[in-house]
């Protein structure tokens, strides 16, 4: 069976921290500990290998978690690194469905990190018919 890749590119564009002033991001808006779901749409009902790759700037803290129709992405979802980074993280916890599915980006509320989320991209690969 022959396949081809298809993502959705979701714009978070979310500053998740404790307090609004934690840093000088005017492109996000501050959210607190959550952004709200965000939604995508997958095409097929035989979407495979799922990942995702974000853009997050100044995370200090493991913790913080980024959930594909409310569950939870297994290992680190959002690893520290000054600056930005781009990090991608395979979908094993749950299953893209055809049509509607969501994005979340919750912030870890045991620490006082700051940080900033702006693309998400969520892939898959999806039979050719």
């Amino acid at each position: 069976m022959a396949y081809r890749a298809n993502y959705a590119l979701v714009n978070v564009s979310a500053h998740l921290g404790p307090d609004a002033d934690e840093l000088d991001v005017p492109w996000a808006e501050f959210v607190g500990d959550a952004t709200s779901e965000f939604e995508f749409t997958v095409p097929t009902d035989r979407a495979t290998d799922p990942y995702v790759g974000l853009q997050a700037f100044r995370v200090d803290e493991y913790g913080h978690e980024l959930q594909i129709n409310g569950e939870s992405l297994g290992g680190f979802d959002v690893p520290p690194a000054n600056g930005w980074q781009y990090w991608e993280d395979a979908i094993t916890e749950t299953e893209l469905v055809e049509g509607a599915n969501t994005l979340r980006v919750v912030r870890d509320e045991s620490h006082d990190d700051a940080f900033a989320v702006n693309n998400v991209t969520v892939h898959w690969r999806e039979p050719v018919e």
